[in-house]
């Protein structure tokens, strides 16, 4: 059974090998593969023969060691010396096998670390308390730690084992069996019997031992610059002045104990190397933990700004090189204007175009209602921002690529989920600040096929987000096609259509034997019993999510969690950013990836993990259609690529080879700026004694349209800085004073990659001299006017319609800081209703307006003229309006007017019973305004 067993393993083992390097090679990135697993198998067979080496040698030595003769002790001793004595060689060698799989298995996981070791490159940045460029903590540090428990553990377990042969050869003998006269049997004590042998073999061993103690000790030391203190990551005053002292001391005390028990190989007496080893614990309690506590509590913390000022401002330079945030630009008091007044909005008639009104946090729902098609497709629960060239003109979209649902497939058999529904259809894209006039989303690209202003020469997503089983595609020429390409009934009325994949992804399994391979990886015998799908041209995709693969290709990063579709030179493609890490860059502050990226909008997939480095290093893009990876250095100069690159040439292309299409739609990463948000609420200050007394703390606030605590998304909008120009597509947040809800600080990032000023990162910190709303205040008051209540009441009293609030954007126009947010409304009482834009709402200082546009709410907030076009494209574009003609006055007109009233308000009760929502709230108004001009008329 025992070797059915190894067999099944190694077939498995075999499988899952063979079929790896299948899908490398097909990528052309087989030395990714190759390298990894060369490097694997070397440190495997290196720690196992060391391992090996040590425990036979060491076995060896006891066994010839063994007392030739012995008297008294246990008989169950006697009975393992015979066992010993007789099997010693298979005994040996097992536990040496043991032992050394045990060992090489811990050193094939370190190959990634071995590599970045060997190629490191330097990061020009040197140390200032040890003086050690930042690679040899990132790089030469976690190495030389795994060396040293290697080490550890094979001695350890030399001495164990030693220990265990001495005493079954009855070179360690601690009874002794007495017979007394009267016959009877007595195990006595004999404590400290040892053979001269064994005294000098377990003499030599603790000696070893020791000095890998104090080995550890020193390396201990660097330890102390990534590791956490009690203020912050990094070196501080105790552990400069006490703790990497101790260690030094500790480390001299374990070489002296060293060298005794090495003297006492050839004296054996104990009592001095044992003395030392009591002295030397003695001291390390003395020295490593009381002495550094004192100088903690009754040193340091009275003196805490004094003492600890240097190390803080190497923190807060190390921490802000760690993340990027060298160059940030600071705004100092920025004095908000919040008084409005006519005309104020004119000179930022260019951004107004860019303040995006589609929520794509908010229209997932939409999107699969009117763009869905059939119902096994689907579209992500949060939907992407992105821009493209329209009519010459740069313009923000919210996009979605159609994928495949497997979940709603038909009839879920092995034949439809593997060879029928094997690919989506298409990007959806809707301008980002226009809707219909009936509220939905005015599309940019729509349908199957596609059609609208972006041309999809190859519109079929095998490879996508939610595209979590494996696709047999492919035929022989001249077969009948199977998969699924577009469903009937479509734009045209045409019946469905049929598709036979002609892509270069996947790996072929037309070889019986590869067939079977994949079979047994995958555990499903379909692949191979099925051979009316399955034939000679048949080709397997899987591994097919974005960020899957990417990580398969690169290891050694970490991609983005929103990876976004786009249309590039007709084709679908996916762009994932990619980040170099490390949790051991020296006198950084340690940030939880996970915990940094989460907020309202994204159900993040980064894995809890701290990281003390971030750079935006590669830009990946991954076909669409085959699946084809290419990655771009986008930081050349980060030390960690540059590792990298050494390691696997050629596998990272140059930044000039970008093509100018692709560039127009990389933009900068949400992980990256939601990490730096994050560091950025205390490391804004670089005045070590403000951070220290914690008195300029941020903190990112919670979003208030969000249902539960959590923290407000960033947002991709085009927005024009103060004092700049231009608009620019940029990445922007708020935060908020730590504990309270007025606003802080704006701070947004140029997020346009084909700009030159890619990367630019800037704050308005806001005056203390004047309180701003934070989004929680804004949020209320928005609920609380009684304008935006009396739009909304229809809607917020659980009737046949709800309304929703989108996205709370904040905009920095007029001098101040503007707030936008749409208001959508849905019907309750229908099972296929969707999200429609029917208002929006603004605020700007104290003054909030809700328009069914929102040229029509910033007309009224800025006294009736914004002095700009938002550009709606439900928008009226003209230029001159005709003015009002004079209202007629008297009795008879008001009555006129009541009717006309009456007739509206008839008309709105109507609409409302057929759920007509759009003109319920166009005769309401219209209700309104005639009650209005009948009271004027009778003044």
């Amino acid at each position: 059974m025992a070797g059915l067993g190894v067999l099944l393993l190694a077939i498995l083992g075999f499988s899952r090998l063979w079929t790896d390097w299948l899908w490398f090679k097909q990528l052309d990135v087989a030395q990714v593969f190759q390298t990894r697993l060369a490097t694997g198998i070397l440190l495997f067979g290196i720690c196992s023969f060391l391992m090996a080496a040590s425990v036979v040698g060491n076995l060896v030595i006891a066994h010839r060691l063994r007392p030739r003769t012995r008297t008294g002790g246990l008989p169950a001793l006697g009975q393992a010396r015979a066992l010993f004595d007789a099997r010693h060689r298979a005994a040996i060698l097992s536990a040496a096998l043991f032992f050394g799989v045990l060992s090489g298995l811990s050193g094939f996981a370190q190959r990634d670390v071995f590599l970045a070791w060997r190629h490191a490159t330097p990061f020009g940045t040197v140390d200032p308390w040890f003086e050690k460029d930042a690679a040899f903590y990132v790089f030469d540090y976690p190495w030389w730690r795994f060396v040293l428990g290697q080490a550890f553990w094979i001695v350890g377990v030399s001495a164990f084992l030693v220990a265990l042969a001495h005493l079954a050869t009855g070179a360690l003998q601690s009874f002794q069996v007495v017979t007394t006269p009267g016959g009877q049997t007595l195990v006595t004590r004999r404590p400290g019997h040892l053979s001269a042998q064994a005294q000098s073999h377990l003499s030599v061993l603790a000696g070893v031992l020791l000095l890998l103690y104090a080995v550890d000790c020193w390396l201990d030391r660097f330890g102390y610059s990534i590791t956490n203190n009690w203020l912050f990551t990094g070196v501080g005053y105790a552990d400069l002045h006490s703790r990497v002292v101790a260690k030094n001391i500790v480390a001299m005390i374990s070489v002296l104990c060293a060298v005794l028990f090495f003297v006492n190989a050839r004296l054996r007496r104990w009592s001095v190397p044992v003395v030392a080893v009591v002295l030397m614990l003695v001291s390390a309690v003395l020295v490593q933990g009381i002495y550094p506590t004192v100088v903690q509590r009754f040193d340091v913390q009275p003196k805490g700004p004094a003492r600890e000022r240097s190390y803080i401002e190497q923190n807060i330079a190390a921490t802000r090189t760690a993340y990027g945030l060298h160059g940030v630009e600071m705004t100092e008091n920025y004095d908000v204007t919040t008084t409005a007044s006519a005309g104020q909005l004119r000179a930022d008639a260019e951004a107004l175009p860019g303040i995006r009104l589609i929520d794509p946090g908010l229209i997932g729902p939409t999107f699969e209602q009117l763009q869905q098609v059939r119902g096994y497709y689907s579209f992500a629960d949060v939907l992407d921002v992105d821009r493209y060239t329209i009519d010459g003109k740069a313009t923000d979209a919210v996009v979605a690529a159609r994928e495949i649902n497997a979940d709603e497939i038909p009839d879920r058999n092995w034949t439809n989920l593997h060879t029928v529904y094997t690919h989506g259809n298409g990007v959806v894209a809707a301008y980002g600040n226009r809707r219909q006039a009936n509220g939905e989303p005015e599309w940019i690209s729509r349908d199957i096929p596609t059609v609208g202003a972006l041309e999809e020469t190859q519109s079929r997503i095998y490879f996508g987000e939610r595209t979590n089983t494996y696709a047999v595609v492919g035929a022989p020429e001249g077969s009948d096609p199977v998969e699924l390409d577009t469903p009937g009934g479509g734009r045209s009325g045409a019946n469905e259509t049929r598709n036979t994949y002609d892509g270069k992804g996947g790996v072929g399994i037309g070889n019986p034997l590869i067939r079977a391979l994949y079979a047994i990886r995958f555990g499903d015998p379909n692949l191979v019993l099925s051979t009316g799908r399955v034939n000679s041209a048949s080709r397997l995709l899987y591994d097919r999510t974005p960020r899957e693969r990417l990580q398969k290709v690169a290891p050694w990063l970490t991609p983005d969690s929103d990876a976004y579709p786009a249309v590039v030179d007709g084709r679908v493609v996916w762009i994932v950013d990619a980040y170099t890490t490390s949790n051991r860059y020296p006198n950084s502050n340690q940030v939880d990836l996970r915990q940094a990226t989460s907020d309202s909008q994204t159900s993040t997939l980064q894995q809890p993990r701290p990281v003390n480095y971030l750079r935006n290093s590669v830009k990946a893009v991954i076909d669409a259609g085959d699946g084809n990876v290419q990655l771009y250095a986008w930081d050349e100069q980060d030390p960690i690529l540059r590792t990298w690159q050494k390691v696997y040439p050629g596998q990272v292309k140059s930044k000039k080879e970008i093509p100018a299409s692709m560039l127009e739609h990389m933009r900068y990463p949400s992980d990256l700026f939601k990490v730096q948000r994050e560091v950025l609420t205390r490391y804004h200050s670089t005045n070590p004694d403000t951070w220290f007394q914690k008195s300029d703390l941020w903190e990112v606030p919670n979003d208030p349209v969000a249902p539960g605590a959590r923290k407000e998304a960033p947002n991709y909008l085009s927005i024009r800085w103060p004092g700049d120009q231009q608009p620019v597509f940029s990445q922007t947040s708020v935060l908020v004073p730590k504990g309270r809800e007025t606003l802080g600080a704006y701070m947004a990032v140029n997020a346009d990659a084909s700009s030159s000023d890619y990367g630019r990162l800037r704050i308005l910190k806001l005056s203390d001299r004047k309180q701003v709303a934070g989004p929680g205040q804004t949020f209320n008051a928005i609920g609380s006017d009684d304008a935006v209540a009396t739009k909304l009441r229809p809607f917020m009293m659980q009737g046949s319609a709800q309304a929703h609030f989108g996205n709370l954007l904040t905009i920095p126009v007029g001098g101040g800081l503007l707030y936008v947010t749409p208001v959508y409304t849905q019907q309750s009482t229908t099972s296929g209703a969707y999200l429609v834009l029917r208002f929006v709402v603004v605020r700007f200082g104290e003054q909030i307006s809700i328009g069914t546009t929102l040229q029509e709410a910033l007309d009224t907030v800025f006294k009736g003229d914004a002095g700009a076009s938002t550009g709606e494209g439900d928008q009226p574009q003209t230029s001159k309006t005709p003015a009002p003609s004079a209202p007629a006055k008297g009795e008879q007109a008001a009555l006129k007017l009541l009717d006309e009233a009456s007739k509206a308000f008839a008309a709105a009760d109507a609409a409302l019973k057929k759920g007509d929502l759009a003109t319920y709230q166009k005769q309401l108004d219209l209700a309104r305004r005639k009650m209005s001009a009948a009271e004027t008329a009778l003044k």
